[in-house]
């Protein structure tokens, strides 16, 4: 079955070309990813995908597809794309630092951090705290209610006011610390109180605190001059594509970012040296720290059982590139 699956594969790569590869002196690290990836891809359907581990300082990086529908360009290592959910990690470490320093407190009530004018929600005596909310267990629903938006830009309701009324409408589905759901909201409300508590924008606060002490040159909120000659084009469940729209810094907490394959993968490096989806991209990161292995992989398509298999095949790939 293995011979078959690699004669797949070389058919695979024969009919859909990979992109510019970047390939790793650890040979072990180059085969597994490879084709890990070819295999998924051709699984996915998805018009394109990255997928890029590192192993003891190390990385491979390996794309599939076109960046554009009908640009004829292979993603690669320096291709942007949105990261989804998986800026969360980004927004925790935020917390992580200026809990470090003393800026805060994980027990801190939301309600003597965020600096609004309203009274934050409790339940039973419970009230929300920091750790409540990077944990998922506010009791906070997944969204805050909020007007639609237009087509062209559907994040456009995503306002500090629309925050605002919804936590004076009381939204709690259970009392804070009691149980768990997960909550983009509750991440939103967290980096305006984290900006808030330190005294600066989120974007200034989430640059000094992860983004320059990581290296991280490709990881943004909003796109740079020159940025979209590079941006991996997203496609809606029917495999419309999406246009790129804007994330407003409110929202940034909880899905805002984006990023590249290099600098996920170096951001996945300098945690195991210590020891995800928005419009159209669906994400997927995974670390082990006593294995040293890091990975990181994206779809350009909403598709979800292509997403469920993204993480099956990526947790497959770290047992596979783990030291025996």
């Amino acid at each position: 079955m293995r011979a078959l699956a690699y004669l797949l594969v070389a058919a695979a790569v024969a009919a859909c070309p990979l992109g510019t590869s970047a390939r790793a002196a650890d040979k072990l690290l180059d085969e597994v990813v490879e084709f890990a990836g070819t295999m998924l891809f051709l699984q996915s359907h998805a018009p394109a995908m990255i997928i890029g581990v590192v192993r003891n300082g190390e990385t491979a990086v390996f794309g599939f597809g076109e960046t554009s529908d009908g640009s004829g360009k292979a993603p690669d290592r320096n291709t942007l794309l949105r990261v989804g959910s998986i800026t969360k990690g980004f927004t925790g470490q935020v917390l992580a630092s200026l809990v470090a320093d003393g800026t805060v407190k994980f027990s801190d009530r939301l309600q003597d951090r965020i600096g609004w004018n309203v009274t934050i929600p409790s339940r039973n005596g419970h009230q929300i705290r920091l750790i409540d909310l990077v944990t998922h267990s506010a009791g906070l629903p997944r969204e805050v209610e909020r007007r639609s938006g237009p087509p062209d830009d559907p994040f456009a309701t995503l306002t500090p006011e629309a925050y605002r009324a919804a936590l004076a409408s009381d939204p709690l589905l259970f009392a804070p610390g009691t149980g768990a759901l997960y909550s983009n909201f509750g991440f939103d409300v967290l980096s305006a109180a984290l900006s808030h508590a330190a005294g600066k924008p989120y974007d200034v606060l989430l640059k000094e605190r992860v983004l320059d002490p990581v290296g991280l040159k490709d990881t943004v909120l909003a796109l740079r001059a020159g940025d979209n000659a590079r941006l991996l084009q997203g496609h809606d469940f029917d495999g419309k594509a999406l246009p790129n729209v804007p994330t407003p810094l409110i929202a940034a907490g909880a899905s805002g970012l984006y990023s590249t394959a290099d600098d996920i993968l170096r951001w996945l490096s300098w945690h195991l040296d210590r020891f995800g989806g928005l419009q159209g991209i669906f994400s997927y990161t995974a670390f082990a720290p006593a294995r040293g292995v890091g990975a990181f992989v994206a779809i350009n398509k909403f598709d979800v059982s292509a997403g469920l298999a993204m993480a099956g095949v990526i947790n497959h790939m770290i047992t596979e590139l783990a030291p025996r």
